[in-house]
């Protein structure tokens, strides 16, 4: 297993190619992911990275204490690392190159064409059939009472009498774990940490998303 990063969504911008054609990027900030904890086969059963995504920084170092908890502030300091926002795991084959406190950045990706981006979707709370799964809808035209956006009938005949469970209806929508494959690493800026990749990836402006190489493209 390769490594991955982690990093906030900033949003998205455009850039255009060599024949002037528009690219539609989004962009991702990626400050370095610092090691706090190292997982062996021997003392937990995996061999895994735990990484710090997004350093607190305060105008009184003093208030970090107060904006987490005195256990995950203990992990903190045994582990010799600054505070962070957010706690990331990721199996790796070997940690023997690694150590507590390594960062690891951009440098990664530099030579990386497409990558896997992961994140939580945007939650769009409670939702009809019509924007949840994409039904037409009920007909406009005189006599339709009241049933313009209602999903229809979900029974059946007599046999078997029931509704099959999986039947689209409205629900919960969005806020899921969702991956997009294989996006094309467009530009890395070093200097600024910032990465831009071809097309959309999952999330609100400012959540937090993680990547890896592509994985189909690997093969």
């Amino acid at each position: 297993m390769g490594l991955r990063l982690s990093g906030k969504k900033v949003g998205m911008t455009q850039r255009f190619d060599k024949t002037g054609s528009i690219i539609v990027c989004s962009v991702i900030q990626v400050e370095p992911n610092i090691i706090t904890q190292i997982k062996s086969k021997e003392s937990d059963g995996y061999s895994a990275l735990q990484v710090g995504i997004c350093k607190i920084k305060t105008k009184d170092p003093r208030t970090v204490v107060k904006r987490m908890s005195k256990q995950l502030l203990g992990h903190y300091q045994k582990a010799g690392v600054e505070p962070h926002r957010h706690l990331a795991e990721m199996r790796v084959d070997g940690v023997d190159e690694h150590k507590v406190g390594d960062a690891l950045d951009l440098a990664l990706f530099e030579k990386v064409s497409h990558v896997d981006v992961a994140g939580t979707s945007k939650g769009k709370g409670y939702q009809g059939v019509m924007k949840r799964h994409g039904f037409a809808g009920g007909r406009a035209s005189h006599g339709a009472s009241r049933n313009h956006r209602k999903g229809g009938s979900t029974g059946m005949r007599s046999t078997p009498g029931r509704t099959l469970p999986g039947t689209k209806k409205a629900g919960r929508m969005g806020g899921e774990r969702v991956t997009v494959q294989s996006l094309k690493v467009a530009h890395i800026d070093m200097e600024r940490n910032l990465m831009l990749v071809e097309g959309a990836i999952p999330g609100p402006v400012g959540g937090i998303v993680s990547f890896e190489k592509a994985k189909k493209k690997e093969k």
